[in-house]
């Protein structure tokens, strides 16, 4: 049984409280930089998994992205033009990553050879880390080591990935089609990826 009379200071100490918690997440859940690794996912505040496909003449030009991959070689995504590109911004720190990842190999599998590429950028981890999940999760894709957030602060000018992990999606000429912002489901990634294969 709930007492139905609670003292007002106590009724202040509680809404503060929950005040405080409520900015708190606000703050978690807002450009790429604020997002710690050193959270190891416990407190980790992503996005929602909601997703936004342009159609062609609302797409925004991705910026050039060049790097070196966790395995040491180089890659240049304008090697890419021609192709779809599936462009995935994780960290092995980030529980919703680790959700996503088996969704992710699938579907770089199912796409081989259909003019398709996916590459992960992998942002402020360590090498063994990154490397570890790579192998445990099936990643056969290139990773960006991306360790200072460099690339991934390419984006912010054109339509930004606001939270770890986050989905963008290039055309054939390399302009933004889709983003999904959060884990990405199947169906949602299938989905676009069948559009613009299809020339939508």
């Amino acid at each position: 049984m709930f007492p139905l009379f609670v003292p007002f200071r106590r009724v202040v100490g509680i809404t503060a409280i929950a005040l405080a918690g409520v900015l708190g997440v606000t703050a978690c859940g807002g450009e790429i930089a604020t997002n710690n690794p050193a959270s190891s996912g416990n407190d980790f505040v992503a996005g929602d998994g909601a997703s936004t496909y342009y159609q062609a003449g609302h797409r925004t030009a991705a910026p050039a992205v060049s790097g070196t991959t966790l395995s040491g070689s180089k890659l240049n995504l304008s090697s890419y033009r021609g192709d779809v590109v599936v462009l995935n911004f994780w960290g092995s720190w980030c529980a919703p990553c680790r959700k996503e990842a088996p969704t992710l190999a699938v579907l770089a599998e199912q796409y081989q050879g259909k003019n398709v590429k996916f590459v992960g950028v992998d942002i402020r981890d360590q090498a063994s880390a990154a490397q570890a999940f790579v192998q445990n999760f099936g990643i056969t894709y290139p990773s960006l080591n991306d360790p200072a957030d460099e690339i991934a602060l390419d984006f912010r000018g054109a339509v930004s990935p606001a939270a770890i992990p986050s989905t963008l999606v290039l055309d054939q000429d390399h302009h933004i089609a889709g983003r999904v912002i959060g884990g990405t489901g199947y169906g949602t990634l299938n989905n676009m990826l069948r559009k613009l294969t299809a020339g939508t």
